[in-house]
């Protein structure tokens, strides 16, 4: 265990700096929402999913949903770091004619299984996925992100009743509960209150974690194994912008990109490790 937790420690560094890299070289990107969500992202890619990353239409493959789309280049940096496409395609992020556009394109992008753009949308594609899996008798799962600030939408709990309706068990929500949003924090926008008590009303089967503690994300995907009628949701707590001394728990690091120097010291202080 303790190899490979520390294994998936190292792998995760490297994300996070192909994540500071790619949004520094577009002078645009959503760096906060990005780094806190590293963590489980490197979890479920290089230990948990079942993927092929030469076949990305993979019949069988578990589907990833970054349901907070703004946040794509958590996504791109995985894929490309797992070989679902040429690494140096992320010099070309937001840039004309690139494949990695702000938002995830599933018709551009190989490994990407929905096209995200408005927050709230990306549960109610999963529900509609992993019904379409069991209709087919596929075993494959389907995984969420979703942002906190996202769960306010009113769209993320009509999804939420159809998939304990349908005891969706091949449906995972992972909630990115870091209390930052676009504007601020949630607690001074719109509060949200006992977020793992409210998706227990909903029907579903509740697990929190240390969104940062690769250990505690581990044991968190092992005890969803164990719930058979329910889907889960998987509430990771974490920080936005966690890496990053400067940009940690900073709601200004939501959407703006670090200049020359703040690139320089942030590659520094991941080379450190976290």
């Amino acid at each position: 265990m303790e190899n490979r937790v520390k294994n998936l420690e190292e792998k995760a560094i490297d994300l996070r700096k192909t994540i500071l890299t790619m949004i520094h070289e577009a002078g645009s990107g959503h760096p906060g929402g990005s780094l806190s969500a590293a963590d489980y992202v490197t979890a479920l890619y290089y230990d948990e999913m079942n993927i092929d990353p030469s076949n990305p239409k993979l019949r069988e493959r578990d589907r990833f949903i970054l349901s907070k789309g703004h946040a794509c280049p958590v996504l791109y940096s995985v894929l490309a770091l797992k070989g679902y496409f040429d690494y140096d395609k992320i010099y070309t992020l937001r840039k004309l004619g690139s494949i990695l556009q702000g938002h995830p394109d599933m018709n551009k992008v190989p490994g990407v299984d929905m096209t995200s753009g408005s927050l709230g949308q990306g549960l109610s594609c999963g529900v509609g996925m992993a019904i379409g899996l069991k209709y087919d008798n596929n075993a494959a799962r389907v995984f969420v992100a979703l942002g906190d600030g996202e769960i306010q939408e009113g769209q993320i709990w009509e999804a939420a009743e159809t998939a304990a309706k349908y005891k969706l068990n091949n449906l995972i929500a992972i909630v990115d509960n870091n209390g930052i949003q676009n504007d601020g924090f949630t607690k001074d926008i719109m509060p949200l209150g006992n977020i793992a008590g409210k998706w227990q009303a909903f029907g579903w089967f509740v697990i929190e974690c240390d969104g940062h503690d690769m250990k505690d994300i581990l044991r968190a995907f092992n005890e969803m194994k164990s719930v058979k009628e329910q889907p889960v949701c998987i509430l990771a707590n974490t920080v936005k912008g966690k890496g990053v001394s400067f940009m940690a728990n900073v709601p200004s690091w939501h959407g703006v990109a670090p200049n020359k120097e703040e690139f320089a010291k942030a590659i520094e202080e991941l080379k450190g490790g976290i």
